[in-house]
């Protein structure tokens, strides 16, 4: 299974306590994840093995976006920050658009997460 990671500056803290509380899932279900840019090399800081793309803002929402439109991400977990205004958002909704396009699985926030990844 491929999961796309992908947190907010004000929320990489938060993505990375996520992603250590549920490492013991994530390594025994062998999950490949893929991230943008600076969430990547915090998750590889923490011993995570992870595919990195750019950041977001230099264009890694959208490959990943174009990884959902074919068909090599399984779910996105996406830990945005709604109070701040982000100059790629064009980018983030037209990632939201093809996980609802593709019917694929997104979690904007860590108790859907949760629920997701102990449905993996």
């Amino acid at each position: 299974m491929n999961i796309a990671i992908i947190a907010h500056d004000g929320k990489k803290a938060e993505m990375i306590q996520f992603l250590m509380d549920y490492k013991a899932i994530l390594i025994q279900k062998e999950i490949h994840l893929v991230a943008t840019g600076t969430t990547g090399e915090k998750a590889e800081k923490a011993g995570f093995n992870v595919q990195k793309v750019l950041s977001g803002p230099m264009g890694g929402d959208a490959q990943i976006a174009a990884k959902v439109a074919q068909g090599e991400i399984d779910l996105v977990i996406f830990f945005r920050d709604p109070l701040e205004k982000h100059p790629h958002e064009p980018d983030i909704f037209m990632l939201m658009r093809l996980c609802d396009v593709h019917n694929i699985p997104l979690a904007t926030n860590p108790a859907t997460a949760e629920l997701l990844i102990r449905a993996v």
